[in-house]
């Protein structure tokens, strides 16, 4: 039976599992048959074990282990802002937005969750679902991060679609977000 439960595992496209869809996967209902069955995994090294209840195959993608240890949640700010070439500064930090602020580090990633209210973290507009990933558009990652900080500082503003923004910009239902995006835009031309 683990021979069969490692198959499905490894043939499972994702990386990253919880408990919950282990047991779903292998189709075990005994809660102590599955936890023998992961410490056998994890004692082989076929898995690891990242955190309680959360297991990964050896080669396992950082940011589906972020949309999984929070959910709901989609990466999002500055992750998503770096690789656009929004913004410059490096930082390895995976960013996201979640019901909670929260920092975790997890197997040397870490991992910071912002807050935002919860109509905004359930409207997908904007946010792709690759695998188990979900992740913003850089359009989408730019307006949650003039949402949580009008303060903010962008490097480049010219990897972004104005049109995708101004159809985004409802979401936020903010006379004040629409005239800081507006003034931003302005001041890059």
């Amino acid at each position: 039976m683990q021979q069969n439960s490692s198959s499905i595992i490894w043939k499972d496209p994702r990386t990253v599992f919880t408990t919950k869809q282990l047991t779903l996967m292998i189709g075990e209902t005994d809660t102590t048959a599955i936890a023998k069955r992961m410490y056998y995994f994890v004692h082989s090294g076929q898995l690891l074990s990242l955190q309680r209840g959360v297991y990964a195959k050896p080669d396992y993608n950082p940011e589906e282990l972020a949309c999984v240890l929070q959910v709901p949640c989609y990466l999002s700010l500055e992750y998503v802002l770096q690789k656009a070439g929004v913004v410059f500064q490096y930082d390895s930090t995976l960013t996201a937005i979640s019901h909670r602020n929260r920092l975790l580090e997890v197997d040397g990633h870490t991992i910071q969750y912002r807050q935002m209210r919860g109509e905004l973290l359930a409207d997908m507009r904007g946010v792709q679902n690759i695998g188990n990933i979900n992740i913003a558009i850089p359009e989408r990652a730019y307006l949650d991060t003039v949402y949580l900080n009008a303060q903010y500082h962008f490097d480049n503003l010219h990897p972004l679609n104005r049109k995708v923004i101004q159809e985004l910009l409802p979401l936020y239902q903010s006379e004040r977000m629409r005239e800081r995006v507006a003034a931003m835009f302005a001041n890059s031309k």
